[in-house]
């Protein structure tokens, strides 16, 4: 589990290049271990030059890549997983992960300890979940603070220290780049005090472990699309132990009719892990294999608040299903929007709002609305109209609005602008959170959690599910489509 190289792309169109590399490091001692488990397939890891190239075209980030080019663009070569194979010198660099974001590129190609004639599945690759990690880790330290060029100047000259820290030989140790107490790190530690934790909690023992649980969706009402949607799960922890490796397992369980847990993805201070766990894939539409827990997961916690494990999980049912209708009459729109609670779904929301924008349109002059429930409100600067549902879906779970909106086309240049909410193409947008409540069913309580540490530490358990690009575009128009059904 280690990571042969690892670079830092600034993307910047317009350039001769299209991109600089920011900032690279490269570990010899795990090349080696790559030239001999690859051996005849093995690739050397190239300058930083060819390697950026390479990148951006894979990525078609050059400003002149503009044609189809078979090997990277056609149907075989959709990428699910942020995982590439780069052609370097008539060879195929793989594998190569690459997250974009805010115009900077984390990429990092862990070590594959096989031949590489044909492609291992990804999850047989133990350094695949260690690279996210450590890519996600470098995501969030450039994320936080001011975004000036100085700053992120500053943090490039820091990363060479981090490395040494969190990961030393190519291996990770701790994806966490936040601490400020690196430079604190002595020689004259405890000889048995880890080197990526920096310190030791002294106080009263607890555990906190939080469920969260976010459900994006896009639904259609078409026939010939297919509607969308996905459930991201988050476990984080906060374990205030004292000693210097203290060891906590946390189980997550799922109820009868729960859905399994998919792409598991976890934190470098897990210890251990079950195999079967791993298993099951939404990036292979043909894996039908299924683990529904108990997912147990053995780790010596950091000091800091930290993500033990990200999960993906396809539910069989959206929370809410609607549909939205919007036709243009004379000056005029007519908007019907219906909404239903599906049955099995906690009706106990924090917040429950669907949002209704209109692009391109001017300022909202007047409204004629007839509400089943809720109440409806009008920024008429902002040209939205926000329905307050509440915290509670009626008994009968189904809800909907009706009305007329008109417009002031002369006030139109201040107004929101879109360039895909043009004509009829728009959408309603929902924002819910429903506390003590997941869509898959997965939970955590005080039994799930053991702690091997002097004292009883305190266990605290919470979840939450939380909306998350929730659409629901207008049927009587075209709309974006996130994804078409393969099986028609």
């Amino acid at each position: 589990m280690a990571q042969r190289a690892i670079w830092l792309v600034s993307h910047e169109p317009g350039t001769p290049h299209g991109g600089t590399v920011r900032f690279s490091r490269r570990y010899p001692t795990v090349e080696k271990r790559a030239k001999t488990f690859n051996g005849s397939s093995y690739v050397p890891v190239p300058e930083d030059e060819p390697f950026c190239k390479a990148l951006l075209f894979e990525l078609r980030l050059l400003d002149d890549d503009k044609d189809f080019v078979e090997s990277r663009d056609s149907c075989s070569r959709i990428s699910k997983a942020s995982v590439y194979g780069l052609p370097i010198e008539g060879r195929e660099l793989w594998p190569v992960l690459a997250l974009q974001k805010n115009g900077l590129i984390y990429v990092s190609v862990p070590l594959v300890e096989q031949a590489l004639s044909t492609h291992p599945p990804l999850i047989s690759i133990s350094g695949i979940s260690q690279a996210f990690d450590l890519l996600f880790g470098m995501i969030d330290f450039f994320d936080s603070g001011p975004k000036t060029e100085a700053d992120l100047s500053t943090k490039v000259s820091q990363l060479p220290d981090l490395l040494l820290h969190v990961c030393p030989f190519g291996t990770l140790l701790d994806a966490n780049f936040l601490l400020d107490n690196f430079s604190n790190l002595s020689v004259n530690q405890i000889p048995k005090q880890p080197a990526w934790k920096a310190g030791s909690y002294k106080g009263k023992p607890q555990v906190t472990v939080s469920i969260t649980e976010k459900v994006k969706s896009m639904q259609y009402d078409k026939r010939d699309v297919a509607d969308m949607w996905q459930v991201y799960g988050t476990i984080t922890c906060k374990c205030d132990l004292e000693g210097v490796m203290p060891n906590v397992t946390v189980s997550l369980n799922l109820p009868t009719n729960g859905s399994p847990l998919q792409d598991i993805l976890v934190h470098p201070c897990v210890t251990s892990l079950d195999s079967a766990v791993l298993t099951s894939s939404s990036v292979d539409i043909m894996d039908d294999s299924a683990f529904s827990g108990p997912y147990k997961f053995p780790f010596t916690p950091p000091l800091e608040s930290f993500h033990l494990c990200y999960y993906t999980s396809q539910v069989p049912v959206p929370p809410i299903l609607g549909f939205y209708q919007l036709k243009e009459e004379d000056s005029q729109l007519k908007i019907t929007i219906h909404l239903k609670l599906h049955e099995s779904v906690k009706n106990c929301f924090e917040y429950c709002e669907a949002h209704i924008p209109f692009y391109n349109r001017g300022p909202i002059t007047h409204l004629e609305y007839k509400a089943s429930f809720g109440q409806v409100e009008v920024l008429r600067e902002k040209s939205l109209l926000v329905w307050i549902i509440g915290q509670k879906f009626p008994k009968s779970l189904e809800i909907s609005l009706s009305g007329t909106v008109n417009f002031n086309a002369m006030g139109h240049q201040k107004q929101p602008v879109d360039t895909i909410c043009i004509g009829g193409t728009t959408y309603v947008k929902l924002y819910f959170r429903i506390p003590d409540y997941t869509l898959t069913g997965c939970y955590a309580d005080q039994h799930s959690v053991q702690v091997f540490a002097s004292g009883k530490p305190k266990i605290t358990t919470c979840r939450e599910l939380i909306s998350s690009d929730y659409y629901i575009w207008n049927s009587k128009a075209p709309a974006p489509v996130a994804y078409r059904s393969l099986f028609l």
